[in-house]
């Protein structure tokens, strides 16, 4: 397909509603949009990634956490549409449709994002950023390291910005031998 024929069919300014038709007809790539109006296309994950989020997602189930509360793939609303990796909600809050068909944030305690290449900025520093104005209590990247370091970070209410926890980043060896909290 030609550049010309994906631009000539593009909205002057992408909807969230946009982006949710653009995502429905194609399972190729996963559509994102910053509140600012920026349009992210990536493809699908790979399998080192996948099992990276399989892991975490039974790590959750096993220890506690309800399939209504471990989602992953769940389109979330922080001002344009974001799809965290994994995200885990409070217990009887599961996500719900805000804005078109990406979730509120409401009772969501935790989004999780596994680092893939070309993603190290936006997962780092731009969603970091966006879910903390979102008001996330918990944010944690994974990344694709010798170890699978994960950095888990908290919301200060205070200043509006993610605090890493004090006892740094952890392999993801050593976290999924753990009982997670996320409250």
């Amino acid at each position: 397909m030609s550049a010309e024929a994906v631009g000539a069919g593009m909205p002057t300014q992408v909807t969230l509603d946009d982006l949710a038709q653009m995502a429905a007809a194609d399972e190729n790539h996963r559509y994102e949009l910053s509140p600012e109006g920026v349009l992210s296309v990536v493809p699908p994950a790979d399998p080192d990634h996948a099992l990276l989020v399989s892991r975490m997602f039974a790590w959750f189930l096993t220890n506690g956490y309800g399939p209504e509360q471990v989602v992953t793939d769940c389109g979330i609303d922080v001002g344009g549409g974001r799809v965290p990796d994994l995200t885990v909600w409070a217990e009887g809050m599961p996500p719900r449709r805000a804005r078109s068909s990406y979730a509120g944030t409401a009772g969501l305690l935790l989004a999780i994002e596994v680092v893939s290449r070309g993603s190290e900025v936006i997962d780092r520093v731009i969603k970091k950023a966006e879910y903390a104005k979102a008001g996330i209590p918990h944010y944690w990247i994974v990344e694709r390291d010798s170890v699978t370091a994960v950095h888990r970070h908290s919301l200060n209410v205070e200043t509006g910005e993610y605090e890493p926890d004090p006892s740094g980043a952890q392999p993801i060896a050593w976290l999924l031998t753990t009982v997670p909290e996320v409250s």
